[in-house]
């Protein structure tokens, strides 16, 4: 009989052919689920997501499906069009807002208790009769000690409605019994202008942190004070400032600026322009403005110091700031989430994008780039775009394509600076003094802690002690870090920044510019 060599490879044939048909008989028709040339409400995408939810093998989260997706759609356009989750929102919409409810109370969590640092002045838990070093053990009977529960964990247990009550029982070192309290929850203020106080007899200094809803009134407020108090220039501090509402970066402006004079212009895909445009109502508009910025000033703060240096009016001092220029618009959905969509570009009043460009959507390593390249330390390091060259009304030069080049360059001072390791050596050490000896530095306030208090001997030997064998990079700036942290523990905002500006080199810089203007 003749062997059939082909046999081998008909039988494979065969086997591939039906596991084949048997893929396709698999499948049951049911037609189109999505014919664009009628609409279904929500499109291909959406009738993907329904009949996913009704059809498939197994249960879906259809719910955590959209959200990723979204997500994914929206960090495909570009860096600042996102997705936010309903706690996300929340969160971003209290600090926004520029209050929340709750209690009023800055804790930390230690060998897993709640310890409360600082009773907020004014707040709920200061008319209770909180104080700092309080443990805080239950929340309506609830344990918040000893269960390994985050600070999230914490706070959900704490805040709550508005007149809402919440019994809190503390734990107070040196008393013998416990406590309770029976807090009513009320609005807690989130400050975006932490500190106004004057530098010098005629020069005012604001820091502003970001531009929440309450931001224009809180700066007004301090800027009035300010005036009444004699001061004819300004120290604008708009470092480390993210940004916010466009429309409060507008309203601060303005107050610097002539009537008439443009602050920003939007443009949206379509060449639809909106001009911002300074009112009559400034009441700052002849002495002058010093602005600070760096490298994490953006959006609003560019805004404010793009409108001011386009305008020739004040100084922008510090390093280039982030380069944000786009406009987001913030879209509500039924479940608290929300979307933030990029719907223009801001330019300021010479005609300048500031927009830095985003590669794959993304600005990864920025700050990095920025510190290899010698952008930090070297003013000839700034990259800038002869293309995008602008003139200010007076003949100054600047440039768009990426952030404000300030007009005085101030190096990143890694001298007086500390890495985090650090700094968190000297906040926990700073921690577990003051937790020990609360009572004998009850002595310290806001009106004496500069000029009396001091960092002794004693205190740097107990310190050492605590870091051994840790040795400091810069054993300089020690006393000065300690003297902070215990500022911050002790005293209000105020005293903390006015300690923080005998080192500050942009504040250096400001006295000496000031003295020869």
């Amino acid at each position: 009989m003749k062997e059939n060599n082909n046999l081998p490879i008909f039988i494979g044939l065969s086997i591939a052919f039906g596991i084949i048909l048997g893929s396709f008989f698999n499948i049951r028709n049911v037609g189109k689920i999505y014919n664009p040339s009628y609409t279904t409400e929500g499109g291909k995408l959406s009738s993907v997501l329904k009949y996913i939810e009704s059809e498939y093998v197994d249960d879906v989260d259809a719910d955590k499906i959209t959200e990723e997706l979204i997500t994914d759609l929206l960090d495909k356009l570009d860096p600042h069009s996102s997705y936010l989750s309903k706690d996300a929102q929340q969160y971003a919409r209290e600090t926004m807002e520029g209050n929340f409810v709750g209690i009023g109370v800055q804790f930390v969590v230690k060998k897993d208790t709640v310890v409360v640092v600082k009773v907020l002045p004014d707040g709920p838990s200061k008319n209770a009769g909180l104080r700092a070093g309080d443990r805080l053990l239950t929340a309506d009977k609830d344990t918040i000690y000893g269960k390994g529960l985050n600070s999230n964990d914490i706070v959900s247990k704490l805040k709550g409605i508005e007149d809402s009550q919440v019994l809190v029982k503390v734990y107070r070192p040196g008393e013998s019994s416990l406590i309770d309290f029976n807090i009513t929850r009320g609005k807690v203020a989130i400050k975006s202008v932490p500190v106004a106080f004057k530098l010098t007899q005629n020069l005012g200094y604001i820091k502003v942190d970001r531009f929440a809803m309450t931001t224009y009134d809180e700066f007004k407020t301090a800027l009035d004070s300010l005036q009444n108090n004699g001061i004819q220039d300004l120290v604008l501090d708009l470092r480390g400032n993210p940004g916010g509402y466009m429309h409060i970066a507008d309203q601060m402006a303005d107050e610097f600026l002539a009537d008439g004079k443009l602050i920003v212009y939007t443009k949206n895909k379509k060449g639809r322009q909106k001009n911002s445009v300074a009112t009559s109502k400034g009441s700052f508009e002849k002495g002058h403005i010093y602005v600070l910025v760096d490298e994490n000033s953006a959006s609003a703060s560019e805004i404010v110091s793009g409108a001011l240096q386009d305008n020739d009016r004040g100084t922008i001092i510090g390093r280039r700031t982030f380069g944000k220029g786009l406009v987001q618009q913030e879209i509500d959905f039924n479940d608290g989430s929300a979307m933030r969509l990029t719907i223009a570009r801001y330019y300021t009043p010479t005609g300048r994008s500031i927009q830095k460009p985003y590669g794959n959507n993304n600005y990864d390593d920025e700050v990095a780039s920025r510190y290899k390249s010698g952008e930090l330390f070297f003013r000839d390091s700034i990259k800038v775009i002869d293309s995008l060259k602008y003139t200010t009304p007076k003949g100054k030069i600047v440039y768009g394509g990426g952030g404000i080049t300030p007009d005085v360059f101030i190096p990143l001072d890694t001298t007086n600076s500390s890495n985090y390791y650090e700094l968190n050596l000297i906040n926990n050490f700073v921690y577990n003094y003051v937790d020990k000896n609360r009572k004998e530095l009850l002595k310290y306030t806001d009106a004496n802690f500069i000029e009396e208090f001091k960092i002794t001997a004693s205190i740097l030997k107990e310190f050492k002690n605590y870091i051994a064998p840790y040795k400091f990079s810069n054993q300089e700036i020690v006393k000065e870090l300690l003297k902070e942290n215990f500022a911050t523990t002790l005293t209000s905002d105020e005293v903390y920044f006015k300690l923080i500006q005998l080192r500050d080199s942009y504040i250096e810089k400001v006295k000496i510019l000031h003295q020869n203007d």
